[in-house]
């Protein structure tokens, strides 16, 4: 009903003197419980539903958009009115008809749980991190959701792409305090496209951990030594990345990766993959936001930069075919450039990794790769990071508050505060000197450990 819905709008937009239009429509449904204290502090049901059209008249753009089926008429008219308004540009286009490969997104437990159980996840997520130690005073946030939608794209070019999918995920923080009074935060995240792969007392029991971990920091002297990124902070420093590859970025000169397609500028053993084809990623789906059928693409090779990412408009713009990495923030919006599943290759990869809702044992996730800690002489490894979002993104320095564990030959011996480490995200990223396996994705983004060679840390 919705293709058919799609069609009819573009019928119309078309005999009012339209050269091109698409159809993006959502239909979203989402169940959120936060338990606080072992009881139901926060349930917020939701559903979202809106059409959004898109036109190009005299390569002029047009958009509107409604959440009300009644209101379609006056949709296409104002995406028609505001095609006169908009400038002239070459490069606005619609992309033409691909044929897509079927993923698995779709969860039917997910699709038919019930309000209590989770319910019963979210007080299962308080109870385990409670549970953990005596030294767990607080569960600050537990929250666990659920969510289902439906996606359907049409344009005049041929485009005709209708998907369900589904969302599971798992968020708690956690503080820990010992008999001085000296408190430290902790927290996980899960998500997956499918239930069997949240683990809720796992993700309880991981934030707790790492609260407990970090009782009696003590502060250290300014040093250069090597650092172990955890998965969770080597994601933070990935998003910074990710934004540097959109061709988006690249095009209004916002990326510290410019001129560098085909150059070295990683360390050779980074690999660092794209893939919208992943099985239960949470960036996964068969097209991407304007129908262009999705891939698996190796966006760093052995540290060689090998292209950017692209959505229809940028591609035209610099002579290329879009990558299938158009993404809409909703249907309010025009689509921009983003990542699907983005991640560091792990070493000694296996099939079994390439799931999104994979979480390493709670030895590994909190502790880092033990291999890559036992290759260590001295130095830290990095459990928290805070202000990564503050990294410059045209020159990509950045200086960070970093808390973790001190390493002398290969073992943890106390935990570390207040030190602050300084850089570049592509320097750092060159200084690579071993990947770990641990791979863990945290939403789109995912990372195994890294360990990265001497940076300045300061108290």
């Amino acid at each position: 009903m919705d293709i058919d819905i799609a069609e009819d709008i573009i019928r119309k937009a078309l005999t009012r003197g339209c050269d091109a239009a698409e159809v993006f429509m959502k239909n979203a449904k989402g169940l959120s419980v936060e338990v606080k204290g072992g009881e139901v502090e926060a349930l917020e049901a939701a559903m979202d539903y809106g059409i959004a059209v898109r036109v190009i008249r005299n390569r002029r753009p047009g958009f509107a958009f409604t959440n009300s089926p009644e209101d379609l008429g006056a949709a296409i008219d104002k995406a028609v009115m505001s095609a006169g308004w908009t400038s002239e540009d070459e490069y606005v286009d619609l992309p033409g008809h691909e044929s897509w490969k079927e993923v698995l997104i779709f969860d039917e437990k997910i699709k038919n749980i019930k309000e209590d159980d989770v319910i019963k996840d979210a007080m299962l997520l308080e109870e385990s991190a409670i549970a953990f130690d005596k030294r767990i005073k607080k569960v600050r946030k537990a929250e666990v959701s659920a969510g289902t939608a439906s996606t359907t794209i049409v344009n005049s070019k041929g485009v005709t792409v209708s998907y369900e999918s589904t969302y599971y995920s798992a968020h708690v923080t956690t503080l820990a305090q010992d008999d001085s009074g000296e408190g430290q935060m902790g927290w996980d995240f899960a998500g997956s496209r499918r239930l069997s792969d949240i683990n809720v007392a796992s993700v309880g029991k991981t934030a707790a951990g790492r609260a407990v971990g970090l009782l009696g920091s003590r502060k250290i002297a300014s040093v250069k030594a090597p650092v172990i990124l955890s998965p969770s902070v080597a994601v933070d420093f990935l998003e910074i990345l990710s934004a540097s590859i959109s061709a988006e970025a690249v095009q209004k000169k916002r990326s510290f990766l410019i001129d560098k397609i085909g150059r070295k500028v990683m360390s050779g053993l980074v690999d660092i993959i794209d893939d919208g084809l992943m099985q239960w990623g949470t960036g996964t789906k068969p097209a991407d936001d304007e129908g262009v059928s999705v891939t698996k693409k190796e966006i760093v090779s052995g540290g060689v930069l090998n292209g950017f990412i692209h959505n229809t408009y940028t591609a035209k713009k610099a002579g290329v075919k879009s990558t299938g990495n158009a993404v809409r923030g909703s249907y309010k919006g025009l689509p921009g450039v983003g990542v699907t599943n983005f991640y560091i290759k792990p070493a000694n990869i296996r099939e079994s990794v390439a799931g999104a809702g994979f979480k390493p044992a709670l030895a590994e996730s909190d502790r880092g790769d033990n291999k890559l800690v036992k290759s260590l002489s001295r130095g830290i490894l990095v459990l928290g990071a805070m202000g990564v979002h503050t990294a410059n993104p045209v020159s990509g320095d950045f200086s960070i508050g970093i808390s973790g564990l001190w390493i002398e030959k290969g073992e943890a011996l106390y935990p570390v505060k207040e030190a602050v480490i300084s850089g570049n995200v592509l320097d750092m990223f060159r200084k690579v000197e071993a990947v770990g396996s641990d791979l863990t994705f945290y939403g789109k983004v995912g990372s195994p450990s890294i360990l990265i060679g001497d940076m300045d840390i300061s108290a």
